[in-house]
């Protein structure tokens, strides 16, 4: 008869029957019967099976890859051994995770207390590690075993202790110590974050100071003391020695900025007793370059030409060398600029949204370089092709027979060659021949003029939408016209009565900045061809095509400049850089690595900031605000802040939300236009500062050149107010004042005018007034903002020309809000205030930006004499705004987007 042993404690398990035993000691396994001895792990110990025979049966027990056989077992006798092992077997690896448990828990709170220590938080790297280290398996059968504690040898508080911190969420049980911890800090170091800038740091950057997890995006509101943040945050780990001087780096976007911070660090920290010599503050730029040298041995040189716009005439003159060298690319440059400029809309789109108007026709449409209106893009675009090639046509010229029957007016075709007496028809279909499905009956109609050629023996050529997407439209016309006789005489030089088309400085200012986005992102040319080749079957696609045409000899001739000169320019420097650093061939060992101004950052920066940090233990601080993202020109890439996440890994997200710059009003207005957006990142701007009302005051001069009348009278006004006492001083015991236009053009108009030979040297008595454009403005702030030309149309505020969406092929997915860029670049002129905005525009072409703050926040828009005008926002497009005209019935209110918007109502409904 087989007898059992049950396990009665942790160090032996044992189980027999007859000559043979099951010994389970600890985590060795002994396997006995009468002849031999096998030992393994317990981890190599597999499930026992019981095989019946006639009489008696085997056990079979698989350890470490071998199969231990135990005969001469009876039947009746086989499943008890089997639950007996198996059971013997789960208990004892049960009780080993067990013990491993208690070992990984108290070892946790011993690294915890470290790592308090050392470093001064639980950060991501440190939680990834002990999670790696958790002991996996499962003790739920062991909880309620009274004797546990002591078959684990151990006091039974660590037990009970290591259970519950096995079965948390180490996560939130982490982050619950690091929020104790940062009480904790705040209440010991009050002396520290009261002394350390000049005014004391609130509690949002006492959190943002304190937090030193290996990623830290910090998402800050203009005027919330970044920048003290950055310089407390190098000054508290100095403070509580967790990162040495010397490894601690500041980064910049530009070098005054590096001086800044670099400055602010010694003022701030050396006097008290803080070694803020040695933290260093760089620009990228100069970063890049030194790990390029320590790296091959040889620093690199910068181009001279890449700086204060010299890059845009060193493109220049490549462009103008290749126009004289190269007959193709003269052609394709004149064609893009010429006829290409204006792009195509989405098929079924092609008449939406009209910008002119003829008065002969009625009918509102699309001028073309000749000068008439035509009905849709892509009439217009072949118009403009025409002209620029010589081509003599007539736009829609009446049939020459007779068409008018019971259900046809008389036929219109919509080009008419007289040089060669023939037709042209320009379809709306796609590459399978369908027109849009909205437009109902319009193959009945393709299928009438057609046949109406046929019958009388006319010539007709024929274009459709789709041949234009992918040029074959134009091939084909080239083709027929000098089959039929007519040279084609390309000159972009010729006379038109049309709008002005695209001039160089406006093309190579786009080819700039897509060479900047493509090298940033590490683009060559295949990869290129193989996103325009996505594109194919859309609008875009030729248009594209023949901007890489041009794109591809424009950059080889630039990059052999470089080579020539023996220098690179920022996009080599930052990517070069990156690859040193993720190749591992030089490491400048920062430990803490703070970003300023996060949103400005491009693809070729993020790499360099990640590479920096790619290393068990180090640190990232990323200071910036999507809010303030307005240098996309310049390579920056959005994303880097609003999927901060994926290019950085997980980490904490903080905000400084509280300002100190703009009253309340003016950040309710901002952050409300701002947000219209619904990509941006939200944040609630409260404000410190004090009211002085009105904050925001908006006025309509009749022509442009009164602005500077209207800046000079705002002027007088505040220094009047100044000197009666009305308004305070301020720092220097001056006012300051800064006037903001969106192009540099308006903005030297008004120095010129704005500075009479007769004010002093201060300007205006007890006013600084300063003069910048608004991307010059980043970082600055004045008691009183001046805001001219927000005015519709291309050089207004917002201006008009908008990105061109050849740059999707080079850039990440851009903003599709419309106008995103503009608004930004409004949020960051109206924050640059620290008591009162006075927003300038020309009556009857007020900005949709101006109207949207008329009707969201009630702000009066002002005429020379204090009156409010009727700047009213058109209600149904809530674009345009309305204004005052004259028909045969006398004087009514449109809208000024006319004859896109085609609003009209009573003046007498404005006071309903």
């Amino acid at each position: 008869m087989s007898e059992y042993w049950q396990p009665t404690n942790f160090a032996k398990h044992v189980i027999g029957a007859g000559d043979w035993q099951l010994l389970l000691d600890g985590t060795e396994v002994r396997l006995r019967n009468t002849d031999t001895t096998t030992i393994g792990h317990i981890g190599e110990l597999e499930a026992p099976t019981f095989r019946r025979g006639i009489f008696w049966g085997t056990l079979t027990i698989a350890l470490g890859g071998r199969s231990v056989r135990l005969t001469g077992l009876r039947n009746r006798d086989g499943a008890g051994l089997v639950t007996a092992v198996s059971a013997a077997i789960g208990n004892c690896r049960d009780l080993l995770v067990a013990r491993e448990v208690v070992g990984w828990a108290g070892s946790l709170r011993r690294a915890i207390a470290t790592q308090f220590a050392d470093k001064g938080w639980l950060t991501r790297d440190f939680r990834n590690l002990w999670l790696s280290a958790k002991p996996v398996g499962d003790i739920a059968m062991l909880m309620g075993d009274p004797n546990l504690a002591e078959r684990l040898g151990a006091p039974s508080h660590e037990v009970r202790d290591a259970v519950v911190l096995w079965n948390a969420e180490l996560r939130g049980y982490l982050g619950i110590l690091n929020e104790k911890h940062m009480a904790t800090e705040a209440t010991a170091d009050k002396e520290f974050f009261d002394k350390v800038e000049r005014s004391p740091l609130t509690e949002e950057q006492v959190r943002a100071v304190v937090c030193l997890d290996n990623r830290v995006q910090v998402i800050a509101s203009a005027g919330s003391g970044k920048t003290s943040t950055m310089v407390a945050k190098a000054g508290y780990v100095l403070h509580r020695n967790l990162v040495p001087a010397e490894k601690i780096l500041l980064l910049a976007f530009n070098a005054d900025a590096a001086k800044e911070l670099e400055q602010r660090i010694r003022d701030r920290l050396v006097p008290l007793g803080l070694d803020g010599t040695k933290v260093q503050a760089k620009t990228f730029h100069a970063l890049g370059l030194e790990i390029i040298g320590q790296a091959t041995g040889r620093k690199p040189s910068l181009a001279p030409w890449i700086n204060d716009g010299a890059d845009l005439v060193k493109l220049k003159e490549i462009v103008e060398r290749l126009r004289g060298t190269e007959s193709k690319f003269r052609k394709q440059w004149d064609l893009f600029r010429l006829v290409l400029a204006r792009g195509l809309p989405e098929f079924g789109h092609e008449s939406d949204d009209p910008t002119d108007w003829d008065p002969n026709s009625k009918s509102a449409g699309f001028r073309t370089l000749q000068g008439e209106v035509v009905k849709s893009h892509g009439e217009r675009l072949i118009a403009d092709w025409l002209f620029y090639n010589g081509v003599n046509y007539v736009y829609e010229r009446p049939y020459e027979h007779e068409t008018v029957d019971a259900t046809h007016v008389q036929y219109h075709p919509d080009f008419y060659y007289p040089g060669i007496n023939a037709y042209h028809e320009h379809f709306a279909l796609d590459r399978n021949g369908h027109p849009p499905p909205e437009f109902t009956g319009y193959l009945d109609g393709v299928k009438w003029k057609r046949a109406v050629h046929r019958k009388f023996g006319t010539t007709l050529m024929e274009t459709t939408m789709s041949e234009l997407w992918d040029g074959a439209a134009l091939e084909r016309l080239s083709e027929e016209f000098t089959a039929r006789g007519i040279t084609l005489d390309p000159n972009p030089e010729r006379p038109g009565f049309g709008p002005a088309p695209l001039k160089d400085e406006q093309l190579i200012r786009i080819f700039r900045t897509f060479l900047i986005h493509a090298k940033s992102n590490r683009l060559d040319d295949g990869h290129l061809r193989e996103r325009v080749r996505a594109w194919s079957g859309t609008p875009s696609h030729f248009r594209h095509s023949v901007f890489l045409n041009l794109f591809e000899p424009l950059r080889a001739a630039w990059e052999q400049e470089l080579v020539d000169a023996r220098v690179i320019d920022f996009e080599d420097m930052l990517t070069m850089s990156a690859d040193h650093l993720e190749t591992g061939h030089w490491d400048p060992g920062h430990e803490l690595v703070m970003v300023d101004e996060m949103q400005d950052a491009s693809h070729a920066r993020a790499r360099l900031a990640r590479a920096l940090v790619d290393a068990p233990g180090r640190m990232l601080f990323a200071v910036g605000d999507d809010w303030q993202s307005i240098n996309g020109f310049a390579g920056a890439d959005l994303s880097v802040m609003t999927d901060f996440a994926r290019w950085f890994g997980e980490g904490e997200t903080l905000r400084l939300e509280r300002t100190f710059r703009s009253p309340q009003s003016i950040c309710n207005v901002s952050s409300t236009f701002v947000l219209k957006n619904p990509a941006q990142l939200r944040k609630q701007v409260v404000s410190s500062a004090s009211e002085y009302s009105p904050s925001i005051i908006a006025a309509a001069v009749q022509r442009t050149d009164q602005y500077a009348r209207a800046v000079r009278g705002h002027l007088d006004k505040l220094s009047a107010r100044l000197r009666s006492g009305e308004i305070p001083a301020g720092e220097r015991g001056l006012v300051t004042v800064l006037v903001l236009c969106r192009y540099r053009k308006l903005l030297h108009e008004l120095q010129a005018a704005v500075r009479p030979k007769e004010r002093s040297t201060n300007g205006w008595e007890g006013l600084d007034i300063r003069f910048h454009t608004v991307h010059g403005s980043k970082g600055l702030e004045a008691d009183y903002v001046i805001i001219p030309g927000l005015t519709k149309g291309a050089y207004g505020f917002p201006s008009t020309i908008v990105d061109d969406p050849v740059l999707h092929l080079a850039m990440p997915a851009g903003d599709v809000y419309p106008l995103a860029e503009e608004r930004r670049l409004f949020y960051v002129a109206l924050t640059r205030a620290k008591r009162s905005v006075l927003l300038l525009s020309v009556a009857g072409k007020e900005s949709q930006f101006l109207l949207e703050l008329v009707r969201d926040h009630n702000i009066a828009v002002l005429d020379a004499s204090g009156k409010a005008t009727t700047a009213i926002s058109c209600p149904v497009c809530r674009i345009g705004n309305l204004v005052q005209r004259t028909g045969k019935y006398g004087a009514f209110l449109g809208c000024s987007k006319f004859p896109a918007c085609r609003h009209t109502q009573k003046p007498e409904k404005l006071a309903e």
